[in-house]
């Protein structure tokens, strides 16, 4: 056994690790956490100082058997946990939980995997910085107290199986009252007027900075120019400089990946663990922009030997915010002179971007000559203004050039940065078009994963670590959808003036669609107004900021972990009791008015299946007759749907026709619009219509989920038509009744008896153990298709 166990978080980090020290270590991995607090309510006895109790989940048991076992044979055990504060406290529990000893353990820290770093940190340990420790155990405590505390509150108050996070719900916040910002928008329309002046390659455009508010006000300005004539009244031109942005940290790379790669920001993370682990780049996890001097000495070495000195530069960025937490150093390459390197194209895409980033920050500033002119109109006091731009000298951007969150915007498509053709003061010009577009003020834009964490981080909310968990969680909590949707068509005018003459046209384009938009779901707005009502302070954006900024106190010594979870928590627990108590029902009701036909009241709420439509009140002994329900469709909300579009929902349920003497039925289900036909259920694909399904396209869909299910059996039994043997999506499994049974690997599918199905389903565990995310553990779970839509929705829960 070697003298010295090293253990770090994970076994691709531990593989490079191996390689750069001697035999004199051996090296192995924790897989992350090796333990947590256990699911149980006494998981932290708040009457006892907030103390926590720990359980080595199932999975991990084997690893920490073998990891007590080489630290008992190890001289010296080594903790190389990540060097933020959740591996701090990875250290930390690495340290309790195999019973490790002060005087032979180190913790050492890097914060990238180079031979150098390595054998630096070796020669520099310290010990567990339990200040670190305790921020991270405030961080968890508090979000266990109010997930636990919180979530029963919504099972009663709004739906079953609810839960709620302290910085999850602050993101549904923001995402809620955006959504309410663009619903409310009200577009404005103004015409645009551009002029475009000589011909061929001296061709360029002019644009009036002022809009026409009135079509008759842009068509008289046209008007006015038919005879005018039009002369260079100035020039300016000037030298301008632009400046690289400086590297990245973890909230700009999540922003740059998925503005110029597409990438989520969950995907981001995985995809740099990957290339840090591997030795690639400096952690992942900083908010931190400087720059080590080595690094800095790299950057020049590489920027003067592939471009020249004149493309150096050398700076020194400094984080803004005052509160960063993992002021080490920005993300940044580990060898500069390495421009790209081999693997998966994700992995060497960001890799490239990355270095990009990094050595563009040493890079001298691009310098431009940037030229204004403002022409002038005989018959008008106004002016026409043309910008004109020409790079002298590419500095750095001949790496890499920043993105932006409006590049779709199309904002510089009329000549904005265009090269002017050399014009003189007082040069008379040639009008060759003007036109007057109608144009439209844009709601403002709904965030996209990576302008969500922007705000997260301008607002103060969250860290490095946070972002990426916080995304995902509100997503998989179904308060929040990403999706695309499609636009709608518009009509605008264009009045053109040529040969004097001026012409007016009408023409469309399409304006609202929105691709990777992060959208609430009704149940999300719902639950963010109930927790704006009563529990304010655990949506409040600054309250929420303020708690941060006492986590970085807590981890900098100044604060007393312990009491900071008392102040928060009392008055927190006193609005749950009062909430359970006095709060209503929440269901997100709004009335739409009466149906045409019957007079009955409309509504519209969230159910226990989803946001549905009612027609009528609840029946009661007043008023035994029931009311109709009906589901609202993909993209509709509660908030925004109409009495129109309502009543459409009611059109179905309806017969499209007969096939094989059995009638075929449209309706929609929980699980999306379906036909049903002889007790078989057919999903209709996307494309189609509900309202709009044929005869002849409802018979398509049956044969064709008849001749899919054909491929997909393998085995039917006399005995009992219920069972059967399929193909899954996972495999081969039985089909007996409502249970689905795994089929062992020493078993032929082909070859199984009834009598070996029933063996298989009697045998088969009946309560299947939930994994980490309710969902089947992978164990137990069996390869079942998609369920098939209810026959017959079934009425949403009485309102109490």
């Amino acid at each position: 056994m070697a003298k010295n166990l090293l253990i770090v978080e994970s076994p691709a980090k531990a593989k490079t690790i191996e390689g750069y020290l001697g035999k004199d270590f051996t090296v192995k991995s924790s897989y992350g956490h090796i333990r947590d607090l256990v699911k149980s309510e006494d998981a932290i006895d708040i009457n006892n100082n907030f103390s926590q109790k720990y359980e080595v989940p199932a999975d991990k048991k084997q690893v920490v058997s073998e990891l007590k076992k080489l630290a008992k044979e190890a001289e010296t055990v080594w903790l190389a946990s990540d060097e933020d504060r959740e591996g701090e406290a990875i250290s930390w529990h690495l340290f309790d939980t195999l019973s490790l000893k002060d005087s032979n353990t180190k913790r050492i820290v890097f914060h990238e995997i180079t031979k150098p770093a390595i054998l630096k940190a070796i020669d520099n340990p310290r010990k567990i910085d339990y200040n670190l420790v305790n921020a991270q155990q405030a961080r968890r405590v508090l979000d266990r107290l109010v997930g636990f505390e919180l979530s029963p509150v919504l099972w009663k108050k709004v739906k079953p199986s609810l839960s709620a996070g302290r910085v999850q719900s602050v993101a549904v916040r923001l995402i809620v009252d955006r959504e309410r910002e663009v619903n409310k928008f009200q577009s404005e329309a103004a015409f645009k007027i551009v002029a475009i002046f000589s011909k061929g390659r001296n061709a360029f455009k002019a644009e009036l900075t002022e809009r026409f508010a009135k079509q008759d006000d842009a068509e008289k300005f046209l008007q006015d120019c038919v005879k005018a004539i039009f002369d260079v009244k100035s020039l300016d031109t000037r030298p301008t400089k632009r400046s690289p942005a400086a590297p990245f940290t973890t909230s700009t790379l999540q922003q740059e990946a998925s503005r110029k790669l597409g990438y989520s920001v969950a995907r981001t993370m995985q995809v740099a663990q990957r290339l840090y682990e591997s030795g690639y780049i400096t952690y992942m996890r900083t908010d931190s922009v400087n720059l080590s001097d080595v690094a800095l000495a790299a950057a020049a070495n590489e920027i003067t030997s592939a471009w020249g000195e004149k493309y150096h530069q050398p700076r020194k960025y400094k984080t803004k915010s005052a509160s960063a937490q993992e002021a080490h150093e920005a993300i940044r390459p580990t060898y500069f002179n390495n421009h790209t390197i081999d693997g998966e194209s994700a992995e060497k895409r960001l890799y490239e971007l990355i270095w990009k980033r990094a050595i563009a920050s040493q890079m001298s500033e691009a310098q431009f000559e940037k030229t204004v002119a403002k022409i002038g109109i005989s018959t008008r006091r106004e002016e026409l203004v043309a910008n004109g731009e020409v790079m002298k000298f590419d500095g750095f951007l001949k790496v890499y050039l920043e993105s932006n969150d409006d590049e779709d915007d199309n904002q510089n498509a009329d000549g904005d940065n265009a090269i002017l053709p050399p014009l003189t003061k007082g040069q008379l010009l040639e009008l060759q078009e003007m036109t007057a577009t109608e144009r439209f003020s844009r709601p403002p834009a709904r965030y996209t994963e990576a302008s969500l964490v922007k705000k997260l981080e301008e607002l103060g909310i969250g860290r490095p670590s946070t972002y990426a968990p916080t995304i995902s969680t509100i997503q998989n909590r179904g308060y929040v959808v990403k999706e695309e949707r499609e636009g709608r068509v518009r009509n605008f005018r264009v009045l053109t003036l040529k040969n004097e003459n001026i012409t007016k046209e009408e023409k469309s384009e399409n304006t609202g669609a929105e691709r990777g938009k992060l959208f609430p779901t009704d149940i999300g707005a719902v639950v963010n107004d109930f927790l704006v009502q009563h529990f304010n302070g655990i949506v409040d954006f600054n309250f929420t900021a303020s708690v941060e900024k006492e986590f970085d106190e807590i981890a900098q010594g100044l604060k007393d972990w312990t009491k900071m979870i008392r102040t928060f928590y009392d008055p927190f627990h006193n609005d749950v009791e009062n909430t359970i108590q006095t709060a209503d029902k929440a269901t997100g009701e709004r009335e739409l008015g009466v149906h045409p036909e019957s007079g009955k009241k409309m509504s519209v709420r969230i159910g226990r299946y989803g946001p549905f439509v009612q027609v009528g009140e609840n029946a009661s002994d007043d008023s035994p007759e029931k009311p109709l329900y009906a589901s609202l469709r993909t993209g509709q909300s509660i908030e925004t749907i109409t009495l129109e579009q309502a009543l459409e929902l009611f059109k179905l349920p309806k017969v499209v026709g007969e096939y094989e003497g059995k009638v075929m039925k449209v309706a929609i289900g929980r699980f999306g619009p379906y036909i049903s036909h002889n007790s078989a259920f057919v999903s209709l694909p996307k494309e189609i219509d509900p309202l709009d399904v044929t005869e002849e396209q409802a018979i398509e869909l049956i044969e064709a989920k008849r001749k899919k299910d054909a491929e997909k059996l393998i085995k039917s039994f006399p005995e009992d038509e219920s069972v059967k043997v399929l193909n899954g999506r996972w495999g081969p499994y039985i089909e007996f009744g409502k249970l689905n049974v795994k089929i062992p690997k020493d078993k032929d599918p082909a070859s199984l008896t009834y009598e070996d199905c029933k063996a298989l389903a009697d045998a088969a565990p009946k309560d299947v153990k939930k994994g980490r995310f309710g969902k089947a553990a992978p164990a137990a779970k069996a390869a079942a298709p998609a369920k098939k839509p209810a026959a017959k929705k079934k009425a949403p829960a009485k309102k109490k």
